[in-house]
């Protein structure tokens, strides 16, 4: 999720991608910075166990394929098929806190049960990506302020914690199924608030609510496609770069 509620004039739009495009550039050629945490990804145990001879823990950060290698994983920052038409993402790795992406993995099973299942767009993201948007658009009502003291994140979006999932659905074969809007669509059309009718796309979006809030799941009003994990506040805000 990049928090967005209204629709942008194109012009607006194009300028926008054009200094992001900049930002990604300059992240590239300069590194990823520095990160509130060392020692990369096994500090956290990702992939694994907690500590190399320890059991794994809730708290882990794990590669969802590893979990459940059915759902479809399509990261859209990964892509230039995104809101800001650069690839922002070095790859499109789904990662996530163990105990949110096990939920997944029981979300899925129970779809899979109904000729449904799972596609991610967006997991994990490193806050110095959440840094960037700020930069660009620092405007709450579409990007979580990423708020940084000492060089320790202490605020930030609830993907910067591995605890929320922005999704959809698809069927058996893997295609989409109807939904409201696309992904990031920046208008109310994509608010669950507002949604009425007994169309297909809004009767697949309450199939997707429902099965996210059976296990936990908190669905966000404005956009019918984004999840927080229960008990997201108790997990780190994090910088470890996804490749």
């Amino acid at each position: 999720m990049v928090r967005a509620a209204k629709a942008r004039p194109r012009a607006g739009r194009a300028r926008w991608s054009a200094l992001l495009a900049l930002a990604v550039v300059a992240t590239l050629v300069g590194g990823c910075g520095s990160s509130s945490r060392k020692g990369g990804w096994s500090s956290f145990g990702f992939g694994g166990s907690s500590t190399p001879s320890g059991p794994p823990q809730p708290g882990d950060l794990v590669d969802l394929a590893t979990i459940d290698p059915s759902i479809v994983v399509e990261m859209r920052y990964a892509t230039t098929n995104n809101f800001t038409g650069v690839a922002v993402y070095p790859v499109g790795r789904c990662v996530l806190r163990r105990d949110i992406a096990e939920r997944l993995q029981r979300v899925q099973s129970g779809l899979q049960a109904r000729g449904f299942g799972l596609k991610v767009w967006d997991c994990y993201r490193p806050i110095s990506v959440q840094q960037k948007f700020w930069a660009l658009v620092p405007d709450a009502r579409y990007v979580a302020q990423p708020v940084v003291h000492d060089g320790k994140p202490i605020d930030g979006s609830k993907h910067n914690r591995g605890a929320a999932v922005d999704l959809t659905l698809v069927d058996a074969s893997g295609n989409d199924v109807p939904m409201p809007t696309d992904y990031d669509d920046f208008s109310d059309r994509a608010s669950r608030t507002i949604l009425r009718g007994d169309g297909p796309s809004v009767r697949n979006m309450r199939i997707l609510e429902v099965a996210m809030v059976r296990e936990g799941f908190e669905p966000l009003p404005t956009e019918w496609w984004h999840f927080d994990g229960p008990g997201w506040e108790k997990y780190e805000l994090s910088d470890l770069p996804l490749d």
